[in-house]
Protein backbone atom coordinates (compact mmCIF):
# COMPACT_ATOMS: atom_id res chain seq x y z
CA UNK A 1 0.00 0.00 0.00
CA UNK A 2 1.82 3.57 -1.30
CA UNK A 3 1.62 6.33 1.12
CA UNK A 4 0.06 9.66 0.30
CA UNK A 5 3.50 11.11 0.27
CA UNK A 6 4.66 8.14 -2.05
CA UNK A 7 1.96 8.54 -4.66
CA UNK A 8 3.26 11.90 -5.03
CA UNK A 9 6.59 11.35 -5.80
CA UNK A 10 4.92 8.70 -8.42
CA UNK A 11 2.58 11.26 -9.67
CA UNK A 12 5.72 14.03 -9.90
CA UNK A 13 7.84 11.10 -11.79
CA UNK A 14 5.03 10.56 -14.14
CA UNK A 15 4.36 13.67 -14.94
CA UNK A 16 6.24 14.09 -18.35
CA UNK A 17 5.46 18.27 -18.73
CA UNK A 18 5.71 19.05 -14.99
CA UNK A 19 6.73 22.65 -14.45
CA UNK A 20 7.89 24.99 -11.00
CA UNK A 21 7.14 28.09 -10.26
CA UNK A 22 9.80 29.72 -8.90
CA UNK A 23 8.86 33.12 -8.78
CA UNK A 24 6.13 35.81 -8.44
CA UNK A 25 2.99 34.57 -11.29
CA UNK A 26 5.36 31.90 -12.34
CA UNK A 27 7.85 31.84 -15.19
CA UNK A 28 8.61 34.73 -16.40
CA UNK A 29 5.91 36.36 -14.64
CA UNK A 30 3.25 35.66 -16.99
CA UNK A 31 0.51 34.17 -15.10
CA UNK A 32 0.54 31.32 -17.34
CA UNK A 33 0.20 27.59 -16.48
CA UNK A 34 1.40 25.32 -19.74
CA UNK A 35 1.00 21.93 -17.92
CA UNK A 36 -1.35 19.37 -19.02
CA UNK A 37 -3.33 16.38 -17.13
CA UNK A 38 -5.35 19.11 -14.75
CA UNK A 39 -8.50 18.17 -13.81
CA UNK A 40 -11.49 19.78 -15.82
CA UNK A 41 -13.53 20.11 -12.61
CA UNK A 42 -13.48 19.96 -8.77
CA UNK A 43 -15.37 17.13 -7.23
CA UNK A 44 -17.99 17.54 -4.80
CA UNK A 45 -15.96 16.25 -2.15
CA UNK A 46 -13.44 19.22 -3.41
CA UNK A 47 -9.43 18.80 -4.00
CA UNK A 48 -7.63 16.29 -2.65
CA UNK A 49 -5.25 18.05 0.35
CA UNK A 50 -1.67 16.44 0.43
CA UNK A 51 -0.47 18.66 3.27
CA UNK A 52 -0.62 21.31 5.75
CA UNK A 53 2.05 23.23 7.30
CA UNK A 54 1.79 25.82 9.49
CA UNK A 55 3.08 29.12 9.01
CA UNK A 56 2.81 33.15 10.52
CA UNK A 57 1.67 35.98 8.69
CA UNK A 58 2.33 37.42 5.25
CA UNK A 59 0.55 38.33 2.08
CA UNK A 60 3.50 37.07 -0.25
CA UNK A 61 2.87 33.61 -1.83
CA UNK A 62 4.85 30.74 -2.48
CA UNK A 63 7.32 29.82 -5.03
CA UNK A 64 8.13 26.34 -5.97
CA UNK A 65 11.61 24.82 -7.54
CA UNK A 66 13.80 22.19 -7.08
CA UNK A 67 11.53 20.10 -5.36
CA UNK A 68 11.08 22.77 -2.14
CA UNK A 69 8.18 25.17 -1.63
CA UNK A 70 9.55 28.89 -0.59
CA UNK A 71 7.76 31.14 1.08
CA UNK A 72 7.73 34.43 3.95
CA UNK A 73 6.07 35.21 7.30
CA UNK A 74 5.98 37.87 10.13
CA UNK A 75 5.61 37.54 13.84
CA UNK A 76 5.19 40.10 16.31
CA UNK A 77 7.42 40.47 19.33
CA UNK A 78 6.32 43.93 20.30
CA UNK A 79 3.62 45.58 18.79
CA UNK A 80 4.53 46.01 15.25
CA UNK A 81 7.94 45.09 15.45
CA UNK A 82 8.75 41.54 14.96
CA UNK A 83 10.27 39.05 13.06
CA UNK A 84 10.40 37.97 9.01
CA UNK A 85 11.29 35.06 8.20
CA UNK A 86 11.86 32.76 5.10
CA UNK A 87 11.01 29.22 5.35
CA UNK A 88 11.87 26.33 2.82
CA UNK A 89 9.34 23.61 2.82
CA UNK A 90 9.85 19.86 0.76
CA UNK A 91 7.62 19.88 -1.67
CA UNK A 92 6.33 16.14 -1.45
CA UNK A 93 6.07 16.22 2.59
CA UNK A 94 5.00 20.21 3.72
CA UNK A 95 8.01 19.55 6.21
CA UNK A 96 10.00 22.71 6.99
CA UNK A 97 13.40 22.23 5.88
CA UNK A 98 15.14 25.51 6.96
CA UNK A 99 14.47 29.10 8.27
CA UNK A 100 16.14 31.99 8.34
CA UNK A 101 14.88 34.76 10.71
CA UNK A 102 15.37 38.97 10.66
CA UNK A 103 14.00 41.46 12.86
CA UNK A 104 11.59 44.03 11.08
CA UNK A 105 9.49 47.23 12.38
CA UNK A 106 6.42 47.87 10.40
CA UNK A 107 5.90 51.25 12.67
CA UNK A 108 5.48 53.23 9.68
CA UNK A 109 3.08 51.10 7.70
CA UNK A 110 -0.96 51.46 7.68
CA UNK A 111 -1.45 49.60 10.63
CA UNK A 112 -4.30 47.24 9.22
CA UNK A 113 -1.93 45.91 6.75
CA UNK A 114 1.44 45.57 9.04
CA UNK A 115 0.83 42.05 8.94
CA UNK A 116 3.63 40.49 7.36
CA UNK A 117 6.07 40.54 3.59
CA UNK A 118 4.26 40.87 0.63
CA UNK A 119 6.74 40.34 -2.22
CA UNK A 120 7.17 35.99 -3.17
CA UNK A 121 10.31 34.78 -3.16
CA UNK A 122 12.21 34.42 -6.54
CA UNK A 123 14.18 31.09 -7.18
CA UNK A 124 17.20 31.08 -9.31
CA UNK A 125 19.18 26.90 -9.06
CA UNK A 126 21.08 27.14 -6.18
CA UNK A 127 20.00 30.87 -4.27
CA UNK A 128 16.41 32.43 -3.54
CA UNK A 129 15.87 35.82 -3.24
CA UNK A 130 13.72 37.22 -0.48
CA UNK A 131 12.29 41.14 -0.26
CA UNK A 132 10.91 41.96 3.41
CA UNK A 133 8.12 44.71 3.60
CA UNK A 134 10.60 46.66 5.02
CA UNK A 135 13.63 46.16 2.48
CA UNK A 136 15.43 43.75 3.61
CA UNK A 137 16.80 41.92 0.81
CA UNK A 138 18.85 38.48 1.36
CA UNK A 139 20.18 36.25 -1.32
CA UNK A 140 19.88 32.66 0.46
CA UNK A 141 21.32 29.14 0.02
CA UNK A 142 18.38 27.31 -1.64
CA UNK A 143 19.70 24.22 0.25
CA UNK A 144 20.56 25.33 3.84
CA UNK A 145 19.24 28.71 4.13
CA UNK A 146 22.45 29.93 4.93
CA UNK A 147 22.86 33.94 3.90
CA UNK A 148 25.13 34.48 1.13
CA UNK A 149 24.10 38.21 0.92
CA UNK A 150 21.83 41.04 1.76
CA UNK A 151 21.21 44.41 1.26
CA UNK A 152 19.40 47.11 3.42
CA UNK A 153 17.33 49.48 1.60
CA UNK A 154 16.95 51.74 4.04
CA UNK A 155 20.26 51.79 5.36
CA UNK A 156 22.09 51.48 2.42
CA UNK A 157 19.90 53.60 -0.42
CA UNK A 158 18.21 56.07 2.05
CA UNK A 159 15.22 53.76 1.41
CA UNK A 160 11.77 55.56 2.63
CA UNK A 161 9.61 52.81 2.68
CA UNK A 162 5.63 53.80 1.34
CA UNK A 163 2.11 53.08 3.45
CA UNK A 164 1.54 49.60 2.28
CA UNK A 165 5.95 48.20 2.11
CA UNK A 166 7.64 46.67 -0.17
CA UNK A 167 5.83 44.56 -2.45
CA UNK A 168 8.09 44.44 -5.43
CA UNK A 169 9.79 41.13 -5.85
CA UNK A 170 13.67 40.88 -7.23
CA UNK A 171 13.92 39.86 -11.04
CA UNK A 172 16.60 37.57 -11.90
CA UNK A 173 18.46 38.36 -15.47
CA UNK A 174 21.33 36.69 -16.51
CA UNK A 175 23.85 37.93 -13.60
CA UNK A 176 21.99 40.35 -12.49
CA UNK A 177 19.41 40.18 -9.62
CA UNK A 178 17.37 43.36 -10.64
CA UNK A 179 15.25 45.39 -8.04
CA UNK A 180 12.73 48.34 -7.43
CA UNK A 181 14.81 49.32 -4.38
CA UNK A 182 13.67 53.43 -4.28
CA UNK A 183 16.30 55.10 -2.38
CA UNK A 184 18.44 58.09 -3.56
CA UNK A 185 20.32 59.36 -5.42
CA UNK A 186 18.59 57.96 -8.41
CA UNK A 187 17.91 54.44 -7.27
CA UNK A 188 14.35 53.77 -7.67
CA UNK A 189 15.71 50.83 -10.23
CA UNK A 190 19.27 48.77 -8.98
CA UNK A 191 20.44 45.83 -10.29
CA UNK A 192 23.11 43.62 -8.16
CA UNK A 193 25.51 41.26 -9.17
CA UNK A 194 23.64 38.19 -8.50
CA UNK A 195 25.72 36.06 -6.82
CA UNK A 196 28.16 38.47 -5.21
CA UNK A 197 25.49 41.51 -3.94
CA UNK A 198 27.44 43.86 -5.90
CA UNK A 199 25.94 47.08 -7.28
CA UNK A 200 26.10 46.91 -11.33
CA UNK A 201 23.75 49.73 -11.71
CA UNK A 202 20.99 52.23 -10.60
CA UNK A 203 18.69 54.36 -12.95
CA UNK A 204 15.56 56.63 -12.37
CA UNK A 205 15.50 59.26 -9.88
CA UNK A 206 13.39 58.36 -7.11
CA UNK A 207 11.35 61.90 -7.35
CA UNK A 208 7.79 59.69 -6.06
CA UNK A 209 7.05 57.11 -4.58
CA UNK A 210 8.83 53.83 -5.77
CA UNK A 211 5.65 52.32 -6.25
CA UNK A 212 4.53 48.53 -5.95
CA UNK A 213 4.71 46.99 -9.18
CA UNK A 214 7.12 44.33 -10.56
CA UNK A 215 9.69 45.01 -13.01
CA UNK A 216 8.86 42.34 -16.18
CA UNK A 217 11.37 41.86 -19.24
CA UNK A 218 9.73 41.77 -22.45
CA UNK A 219 11.38 41.36 -26.23
CA UNK A 220 10.29 44.17 -28.54
CA UNK A 221 12.16 46.44 -30.83
CA UNK A 222 15.02 43.70 -31.64
CA UNK A 223 16.34 44.26 -27.72
CA UNK A 224 14.92 42.66 -24.74
CA UNK A 225 13.46 45.32 -22.58
CA UNK A 226 13.26 46.34 -19.03
CA UNK A 227 9.82 47.44 -17.81
CA UNK A 228 9.23 49.01 -14.69
CA UNK A 229 6.01 51.28 -13.99
CA UNK A 230 6.74 53.77 -11.62
CA UNK A 231 3.54 56.47 -10.17
CA UNK A 232 4.76 58.85 -13.29
CA UNK A 233 5.45 56.72 -16.26
CA UNK A 234 5.76 53.19 -17.54
CA UNK A 235 9.72 53.39 -18.36
CA UNK A 236 11.99 50.64 -20.48
CA UNK A 237 15.68 50.13 -19.66
CA UNK A 238 18.15 48.21 -21.10
CA UNK A 239 18.61 45.34 -18.69
CA UNK A 240 22.49 45.32 -19.03
CA UNK A 241 23.32 49.14 -18.43
CA UNK A 242 20.12 51.14 -16.93
CA UNK A 243 19.99 53.05 -19.59
CA UNK A 244 16.26 54.79 -20.26
CA UNK A 245 15.13 53.36 -23.71
CA UNK A 246 11.97 55.40 -23.58
CA UNK A 247 9.25 56.28 -20.66
CA UNK A 248 5.95 57.09 -21.14
CA UNK A 249 4.12 59.55 -18.29
CA UNK A 250 0.96 57.69 -16.76
CA UNK A 251 0.65 59.90 -13.42
CA UNK A 252 -1.25 57.20 -10.92
CA UNK A 253 -2.53 58.81 -7.40
CA UNK A 254 -1.34 57.34 -4.43
CA UNK A 255 1.42 55.52 -6.05
CA UNK A 256 -1.04 52.36 -6.83
CA UNK A 257 1.00 50.77 -9.10
CA UNK A 258 0.43 47.37 -8.03
CA UNK A 259 -0.77 44.96 -10.89
CA UNK A 260 1.81 43.82 -13.07
CA UNK A 261 2.16 45.16 -16.52
CA UNK A 262 1.19 42.73 -18.79
CA UNK A 263 2.27 42.14 -22.69
CA UNK A 264 1.44 40.07 -25.42
CA UNK A 265 2.72 40.84 -29.08
CA UNK A 266 3.37 44.58 -29.57
CA UNK A 267 0.92 45.60 -26.74
CA UNK A 268 1.92 46.49 -23.06
CA UNK A 269 -0.70 47.28 -20.53
CA UNK A 270 -1.15 48.70 -17.34
CA UNK A 271 -3.90 48.92 -14.87
CA UNK A 272 -4.44 50.94 -11.59
CA UNK A 273 -6.76 51.71 -8.84
CA UNK A 274 -8.32 55.38 -9.29
CA UNK A 275 -6.31 56.12 -12.72
CA UNK A 276 -7.54 52.88 -14.92
CA UNK A 277 -6.31 51.90 -17.96
CA UNK A 278 -3.61 52.28 -20.61
CA UNK A 279 -2.45 50.63 -23.49
CA UNK A 280 1.02 51.30 -25.32
CA UNK A 281 1.69 49.67 -28.75
CA UNK A 282 5.71 48.68 -28.85
CA UNK A 283 7.48 49.77 -32.03
CA UNK A 284 8.65 46.78 -33.54
CA UNK A 285 11.70 48.02 -35.51
CA UNK A 286 13.18 50.03 -32.29
CA UNK A 287 13.20 50.33 -28.54
CA UNK A 288 10.28 52.80 -28.53
CA UNK A 289 6.70 52.99 -27.46
CA UNK A 290 3.20 54.77 -28.28
CA UNK A 291 0.59 55.05 -26.48
CA UNK A 292 -2.87 53.36 -27.51
CA UNK A 293 -5.73 54.61 -25.36
CA UNK A 294 -5.88 55.80 -21.87
CA UNK A 295 -8.87 55.36 -19.38
CA UNK A 296 -10.73 59.15 -19.05
CA UNK A 297 -11.78 58.11 -15.35
CA UNK A 298 -9.53 58.99 -12.35
CA UNK A 299 -12.67 57.65 -9.98
CA UNK A 300 -12.51 53.97 -8.07
CA UNK A 301 -16.73 54.17 -8.26
CA UNK A 302 -17.49 56.10 -12.08
CA UNK A 303 -14.81 53.81 -14.12
CA UNK A 304 -15.01 54.10 -17.24
CA UNK A 305 -12.50 50.88 -18.68
CA UNK A 306 -10.74 48.49 -16.13
CA UNK A 307 -9.34 50.06 -12.27
CA UNK A 308 -7.24 47.00 -11.41
CA UNK A 309 -5.65 46.61 -8.09
CA UNK A 310 -4.48 43.70 -6.72
CA UNK A 311 -5.51 41.84 -9.53
CA UNK A 312 -3.41 41.87 -12.53
CA UNK A 313 -5.14 41.60 -16.36
CA UNK A 314 -4.45 38.77 -19.05
CA UNK A 315 -4.36 39.98 -22.56
CA UNK A 316 -6.05 36.86 -25.15
CA UNK A 317 -5.97 38.14 -28.62
CA UNK A 318 -8.03 41.35 -28.89
CA UNK A 319 -9.44 40.94 -25.48
CA UNK A 320 -8.28 41.88 -22.34
CA UNK A 321 -9.77 40.41 -19.02
CA UNK A 322 -8.93 41.74 -15.22
CA UNK A 323 -11.23 42.46 -11.90
CA UNK A 324 -12.30 46.03 -11.63
CA UNK A 325 -12.16 48.32 -8.15
CA UNK A 326 -14.90 46.83 -6.52
CA UNK A 327 -14.82 43.05 -7.88
CA UNK A 328 -16.15 43.67 -11.04
CA UNK A 329 -14.81 40.66 -13.93
CA UNK A 330 -14.31 42.80 -16.69
CA UNK A 331 -13.48 42.53 -20.57
CA UNK A 332 -12.34 44.69 -22.64
CA UNK A 333 -11.54 45.46 -26.39
CA UNK A 334 -7.91 45.17 -26.02
CA UNK A 335 -7.72 48.18 -29.51
CA UNK A 336 -9.96 50.64 -27.87
CA UNK A 337 -10.22 50.24 -24.22
CA UNK A 338 -13.95 49.72 -24.34
CA UNK A 339 -15.89 47.66 -22.01
CA UNK A 340 -17.21 44.66 -23.46
CA UNK A 341 -19.37 42.92 -20.48
CA UNK A 342 -18.87 42.73 -16.93
CA UNK A 343 -19.62 40.00 -14.23
CA UNK A 344 -19.69 40.01 -10.21
CA UNK A 345 -20.01 35.95 -10.37
CA UNK A 346 -15.98 35.23 -10.09
CA UNK A 347 -15.70 37.49 -7.14
CA UNK A 348 -19.21 37.30 -5.58
CA UNK A 349 -19.92 40.76 -4.59
CA UNK A 350 -19.67 44.46 -5.04
CA UNK A 351 -16.79 45.52 -2.86
CA UNK A 352 -14.04 47.86 -2.69
CA UNK A 353 -10.82 45.78 -3.43
CA UNK A 354 -12.76 42.81 -3.84
CA UNK A 355 -10.06 40.53 -6.14
CA UNK A 356 -9.10 37.34 -7.59
CA UNK A 357 -5.99 35.87 -9.26
CA UNK A 358 -5.88 34.92 -12.81
CA UNK A 359 -3.84 32.18 -14.03
CA UNK A 360 -4.22 30.78 -17.66
CA UNK A 361 -3.88 27.45 -18.18
CA UNK A 362 -5.01 25.97 -21.84
CA UNK A 363 -8.48 28.03 -23.15
CA UNK A 364 -9.63 28.20 -19.36
CA UNK A 365 -8.37 30.49 -16.33
CA UNK A 366 -8.07 29.08 -12.79
CA UNK A 367 -9.11 32.26 -10.80
CA UNK A 368 -8.33 32.09 -6.63
CA UNK A 369 -11.11 34.77 -5.28
CA UNK A 370 -10.27 36.27 -2.11
CA UNK A 371 -12.92 34.49 -0.64
CA UNK A 372 -10.66 31.57 -0.55
CA UNK A 373 -12.37 29.97 -3.88
CA UNK A 374 -10.60 28.22 -6.33
CA UNK A 375 -12.48 28.41 -9.86
CA UNK A 376 -12.03 26.70 -13.34
CA UNK A 377 -13.93 29.19 -15.87
CA UNK A 378 -13.57 30.44 -19.60
CA UNK A 379 -12.91 34.24 -20.31
CA UNK A 380 -14.46 35.32 -24.08
CA UNK A 381 -15.62 38.46 -25.89
CA UNK A 382 -19.18 36.16 -25.09
CA UNK A 383 -19.28 36.34 -21.60
CA UNK A 384 -18.19 34.69 -18.11
CA UNK A 385 -18.52 30.43 -17.94
CA UNK A 386 -17.84 28.75 -14.90
CA UNK A 387 -17.20 25.86 -15.03
CA UNK A 388 -16.18 24.81 -11.76
CA UNK A 389 -15.53 26.02 -8.11
CA UNK A 390 -14.39 24.89 -4.89
CA UNK A 391 -13.19 26.17 -1.72
CA UNK A 392 -9.54 26.09 -1.55
CA UNK A 393 -8.39 27.95 1.86
CA UNK A 394 -9.74 30.06 4.75
CA UNK A 395 -9.29 34.02 4.23
CA UNK A 396 -7.94 35.32 7.00
CA UNK A 397 -6.66 39.18 6.23
CA UNK A 398 -8.53 41.85 7.78
CA UNK A 399 -9.04 43.68 4.30
CA UNK A 400 -9.90 46.88 6.01
CA UNK A 401 -13.59 48.21 5.18
CA UNK A 402 -16.89 46.15 4.98
CA UNK A 403 -17.42 43.07 3.27
CA UNK A 404 -19.64 40.29 2.88
CA UNK A 405 -17.06 38.20 4.58
CA UNK A 406 -14.90 40.03 7.68
CA UNK A 407 -11.34 38.36 6.22
CA UNK A 408 -10.03 37.80 2.80
CA UNK A 409 -6.95 36.04 0.96
CA UNK A 410 -4.85 38.26 -0.74
CA UNK A 411 -1.92 35.86 -1.82
CA UNK A 412 -1.32 34.71 -5.02
CA UNK A 413 -0.86 30.88 -4.90
CA UNK A 414 2.01 28.50 -7.22
CA UNK A 415 0.95 26.32 -9.75
CA UNK A 416 3.43 23.61 -10.38
CA UNK A 417 3.75 20.26 -10.94
CA UNK A 418 0.13 19.60 -11.57
CA UNK A 419 -0.31 20.66 -7.83
CA UNK A 420 -1.78 24.28 -6.05
CA UNK A 421 0.44 25.69 -3.37
CA UNK A 422 -1.47 28.25 -1.29
CA UNK A 423 -1.21 30.26 2.04
CA UNK A 424 -2.82 32.48 4.43
CA UNK A 425 -2.08 33.99 7.63
CA UNK A 426 -1.93 30.24 9.46
CA UNK A 427 -0.83 27.29 7.28
CA UNK A 428 0.20 26.66 3.67
CA UNK A 429 -1.49 23.92 1.85
CA UNK A 430 -0.01 21.81 -1.34
CA UNK A 431 -3.73 20.10 -3.35
CA UNK A 432 -3.94 18.13 -6.25
CA UNK A 433 -5.07 19.09 -9.16
CA UNK A 434 -4.30 16.28 -11.58
CA UNK A 435 -6.72 14.04 -13.53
Amino acid sequence: MFTRSALFVVALLACAHAEDWPEWRGKGRRGVWTETGIVDKFTEKGLRVEWRTRIRNGFSGPAVAGGRVFVTDFSSTDGRKGIERALALDERTGRILWTREWEANYTSLMGTYAIGPRATPTVDGDRVYTAGAMGALHCLNAKTGEVIWKKDYIKDYNYHVPTWGMNSAPLVDGDRLIALVGGEPDTRVVAFDKKTGKELWRALPSDSEPGYAQPLIVESGGVRQLIIWHPLAVASLQPATGEVLWQQPFKVHMGLTVATPVSSGARLMVSSFYNGSMMLELDESKPAARMLWKGSSNSEIKTDGLHALVTTPAIVGDYIYGICSYGQLRCLNAKTGERVWESLDATGERARWASGFLVRNGDRFFINNDHGDLIIARLSPEGYQEISRTHLIQPTANPGNRREKTTVNWSHPAYANRHIFARNDEEILCASLEK
